[in-house]
């Protein structure tokens, strides 16, 4: 009984909480929003679990968008725009926060140039937003930290107010730590990286190492300007407001920062950037919902053009106080739990894209089966006599706007409607990988041009069977790794707590996707026989396909043979 009242004061402290910060929100809306949203038909509310299905991810209080004006259009012939906010790429003077941001103007004097960090842009967003953390950093009573980070970008007041006030409403470390894969205690992260192909301690390395050469060569140089922790103001008030502090220009802030660019930032217009205020849009399953689009802002509402992102609804009716959802893509089980700490019906074998119903229409064999992934990472060995070939072909004979890495990584699939048939760019790559022996001759300059091409179709059996053998060993490798890493030390199936039911939903479907494939190339590399393979279709294009026989020396045509001319001498 007392854990079930301690159970109803935690959730209703958790309301409260939520609450308040919706309340943050929604004040600074009201107050700026029409500074930089034209329009925003929505406000932030708290969001209740509804009937989960037996689905724990959805028991939970969370902040989310509800309209505030209701909407319906003729058999869906017009898209509603939600929200609109431009871009403002050049000097960052808007909400949006991009990674060329970072490098040009906020950071452009202190991180040395061409800095690339490991963490790509994911880290470039990441610095953004504790610098921003850094300038909403308040004074408490004595305290006279007063590390503001670096006053850069430079914003009208009524919009810098609307960036501090959504940087109080993001997620605690202590909330993230048990809402992120980043952020979990160390056992769990160790279920996790056992249970996918895509390992957590990569990211978790890629982190550290952009953490530590920041902390030692930019940070620790300039405490006044780069505060190891701020005080964030979570409660309404300018004196009397709550304020917590977080970590900030640190490796466990870097960290923190992290976690929260990788579930709230969206991919727009050939960027990812974080969308203040638009990112409170909860996932929806469902594609053909609500989505953000990129695209020029119309003239009307601000002065000329101006590139941006709207909030489009495809649905044929909104009313007041409907919850505003979207779809964050069509991404695998892992992909979602380590960007978004969740794994959506959508991924998980027997939740709508493995069997289950699903609400989005036509979509059973396309893009929801797609969403039961799991990776497989192939490259060429640094001690294959042809690797500088290969790699020269990589780099400028495959495409010409993305130039391949010697290492490339593919998804294969399982879900309703998969018949395990991997990614022809993944045999393409891997015919590219194996070529070698008698068929080397391909790897000539004459050939350069077209090599690739030649790779899309099987070049020998014997360069076939290396890339058949290949998916294979990758597909029993990771399905034994699972199977003994999997399962822990009582036998049993190691599920005893929410973070091990999400790795359990992650190794379940890649298990299927990987099944699926081993199978389908299995059944491959008992049929190599019957393919056509280079040398028969060069025959075929020279018309030399045909076998010969004697009569074929014999074959003058029907009107000239030897000492047939009927000559008058």
């Amino acid at each position: 009984m007392s854990s079930n009242n301690g159970d109803i004061l935690s959730q209703q402290q958790r309301r409260r909480r939520l609450e308040t910060l919706a309340q943050i929100a929604n004040t600074a809306l009201e107050h700026h929003g029409t500074d930089i949203f034209k329009p925003f038909h929505a406000r932030v509310g708290v969001i209740s679990p509804a009937d989960d299905g037996g689905d724990f991810q959805q028991r939970y209080l969370r902040l989310g968008l509800l309209a505030t004006e209701s909407y319906s259009s003729n058999n869906n012939k017009d898209e509603y725009t939600v929200a609109a906010m431009p871009y403002y790429d050049t000097d960052g003077s808007g909400l949006c926060l991009a990674p060329q941001l970072a490098t040009q103007v906020v950071y452009k004097n202190i991180l040395p140039e061409g800095y690339d960090g490991w963490t790509g842009d994911v880290g470039l967003l990441a610095m953004m937003l504790l610098n921003e953390m850094a300038r909403s950093n308040v004074i408490v009573g004595d305290d006279e930290r007063s590390a503001r980070g670096i006053d850069l970008p430079k914003r009208k007041e009524g919009i810098q107010s609307l960036l501090s006030a959504w940087i109080s409403t993001l997620p605690s470390p202590s909330e993230m730590e048990d809402m992120h894969p980043l952020l979990w205690e160390e056992e769990d992260q160790e279920k996790l990286q056992s249970s996918s192909t895509k390992k957590i301690y990569r990211l978790l390395d890629d982190i550290d190492d952009d953490s530590s050469w920041l902390n030692e060569r930019v940070w620790s140089l300039d405490r006044d300007k780069f505060p190891e922790s701020v005080m964030i103001r979570v409660g309404e008030g300018d004196d009397d407001g709550e304020v917590e502090e977080r970590p900030c220009f640190t490796p466990r802030g870097f960290r923190y920062a992290v976690s929260l660019v990788r579930s709230r930032s969206f991919f727009v217009d050939d960027a990812l950037r974080l969308l203040p205020y638009l990112d409170y849009a909860n996932h929806d399953d469902d594609y053909d919902s609500l989505e953000l689009k990129g695209g020029t802002l119309g003239m009307m509402l601000w002065g000329g053009s101006a590139k941006g992102v709207l909030l489009k609804s495809g649905k044929s009716s909104i009313a007041v106080g409907d919850e505003i959802r979207i779809s964050y893509g069509p991404k695998g089980p892992a992909d979602y739990l380590l960007d978004h700490g969740f794994v959506p019906p959508m991924c998980r074998v027997g939740g709508g894209g493995g069997g289950g119903k699903s609400k989005t229409k036509g979509r059973v064999s396309g893009v929801l089966s797609s969403a039961i992934t799991s990776e497989l990472s192939f490259e060429v060995d640094d001690t294959d006599r042809f690797r500088d070939d290969k790699l020269d072909i990589l780099e400028y004979e495959t495409y010409d706007l993305a130039p391949m890495e010697p290492i490339q990584t593919f998804d294969v699939t399982g879900g309703p409607g998969s018949t395990g048939e991997p990614d022809p760019a993944m045999i393409q790559f891997l015919r590219l990988v194996n070529l070698g022996g008698k068929d080397a001759f391909l790897l000539e300059s004459i050939f350069r041009k077209e090599i690739w091409g030649f790779m899309s179709e099987p070049v020998s059996e014997a360069n076939e069977r290396g890339a058949v053998t290949a998916v294979i060993d990758a597909c029993q490798n990771a399905l034994s790794d699972m199977m003994e890493d999997g399962k822990d030390g009582d036998g049993g199936s190691g599920v005893n707590t929410e973070k091990d039911q999400l790795c359990l939903m992650v190794r379940e479907s890649e298990r299927q996707a990987l099944s699926r494939t081993l199978v389908y190339m299995q059944q491959e590399a008992t049929a190599l026989d019957l393919k056509e393979y280079y040398q028969e279709r060069r025959l075929k294009s020279l018309g030399l396909d045909s076998e010969w026989t004697p009569e074929d020396d014999m074959s003058f045509g029907a009107t000239r043979v030897p000492g047939g001319a009927d000559y008058d001498w």
